[in-house]
């Protein structure tokens, strides 16, 4: 019995109806008794619209709810019904990869034309789009809904080449029970954010702030660039960061000495965040109460696994910085490959996912800031404090393709160069130097 993908699913959805597990053999039943010496053989229709979708399996526990997943799949299956196309799904998985990321097997795949749709980090656009591997998307009939913020950070070379389906904002998560036991202010700056740390450390919380290996830089970004996003000239300052005229390493210096000197004090764990994976390193000792802020995204603060569901009162903020606090985004985004094998159907299956209907379908599951400006959703109560940073305009972009030095992934790393031992002036030069290499592209 030969089953296309179309009626494979339509054979899983009424087996769901029949209870929901059943083997092999009793799926053939339900789709009318074959006989069962006869091989089963999963192939595509002959006739069918098929679209290669590449993006991590973003399920790190095998049995959990994935709330963002389930979201995108809702998208996804919209666009399949209106268009008749087929999405499968190539997913990452660390194991099948070895010591290849995610974002190292994303270039090898692009580059190599494997898949139609990739769901991209803000450094593989940056690399990607540079490169002339995506489509410019800037057509679509989506893009008019589009918030600014999205158009700005994933343009390249005048290419829109990527667009998220919600904006991710990071920020600080503060566990409130603490903070109002030791009569503390939610800092607004570097220096109100250091006080609190001396007198949590003092009050018995031996580490107040839990890290990880990866959300670091989101400090450092804050501090960086509130000025440039915020005090009305953007476009110059950043004109000048490519040039030459102005140095990387000049607005990275402040956020790598506040980190140094939260290293120094002992408010951070440099050694364990240097090892920690987001969430599964810090998370425990924050929801338990052993310290009192993490930084996290926005999606972390309505999911179960995460912070969702906390024991105590907690409100997420932004980051300190001279212009007080300040959320911090970086953009990932879904893009097509320049020569997709189905790039027709690839491109209308993005118009579909990304349309205001579907749009307004992923936020209200995921309850995230859409990418659209015409889709908005109630957020939840602990996030409100950032929402209203965001709304207002005030933010920081963690990641602008428009950027000739790629800001997002090579903080990352730098900032694991701090907690690994490098002083503050060897993390200069390696800004120096990106931003050299950049000037002599």
């Amino acid at each position: 019995m030969i089953i296309s993908r179309k009626g494979k699913k339509r054979i899983q959805n009424f087996a769901v109806i029949c209870f929901g597990v059943m083997s092999a053999f009793m799926l053939a039943s339900c789709a009318g008794r074959p006989d069962p010496n006869q091989n089963v053989i999963i192939t595509e229709e002959t006739d069918a619209r098929m679209v290669n979708l590449f993006s991590p399996m973003e399920k790190t526990e095998p049995n959990a709810e994935n709330v963002a997943r389930n979201a995108a799949d809702t998208t996804i299956a919209m666009a399949e019904d209106k268009l008749g196309v087929t999405v499968a799904y190539r997913t990452y998985t660390a194991q099948d990869y070895q010591d290849k990321t995610y974002d190292d097997v994303s270039l090898d795949r692009a580059r190599s034309n494997m898949d139609d749709l990739y769901l991209l980090n803000p450094d593989t656009i940056r690399t990607l789009g540079s490169e002339g591997v995506l489509m410019d998307l800037s057509g679509l009939d989506c893009v008019k809904n589009l918030r600014d913020v999205v158009k700005t950070a994933n343009t390249v070379n005048g290419k829109l080449v990527a667009i998220p389906q919600e904006v991710v904002a990071y920020g600080l998560f503060i566990n409130m029970d603490i903070f109002e036991e030791y009569n503390l202010e939610l800092p607004e700056t570097p220096e109100e954010f250091l006080e609190c740390c001396r007198l949590l450390k003092e009050n018995g919380i031996e580490t107040p702030v839990g890290a990880n290996r990866w959300w670091l830089e989101t400090f450092v970004l804050a501090q960086a660039y509130a000025e440039l996003y915020n005090g009305g000239n953007t476009e110059a300052e950043i004109a000048a960061l490519n040039s030459g005229e102005a140095s990387y390493s000049d607005y990275m210096r402040p956020g790598f000495e506040f980190l140094q000197e939260m290293i120094d004090c002992g408010y951070i764990d440099a050694e364990k965040a240097y090892v920690s994976e987001a969430i599964e390193g810090e998370g425990p000792d924050f929801l338990a109460g052993k310290t009192a802020i993490v930084m996290a995204y926005w999606g972390a603060a309505n999911t179960e696994t995460a912070y969702g569901n906390t024991d105590f009162e907690m409100q997420v903020i932004g980051f300190p910085s001279s212009r007080g606090q300040m959320p911090v985004i970086p953009m990932t985004g879904f893009a097509v490959g320049a020569e997709a094998e189905h790039a027709e159907d690839a491109m209308l299956t993005m118009d579909a996912i990304l349309s205001d209907e579907a749009l307004l379908a992923y936020a209200e599951i995921n309850r995230v800031i859409s990418s659209s400006k015409n889709v908005e959703v109630e957020c939840a109560q602990a996030l409100k404090p950032l929402n209203d940073k965001i709304t207002e305009g005030v933010f920081v972009l963690g990641s602008n393709a428009g950027m000739k030095v790629e800001q997002w992934g090579n903080t990352c790393l730098i900032v694991r160069d701090l907690l690994n031992g490098a002083t503050v002036d060897e993390c200069m030069a390696a800004f120096d130097r990106l931003q050299e290499e950049s000037l002599n592209k």
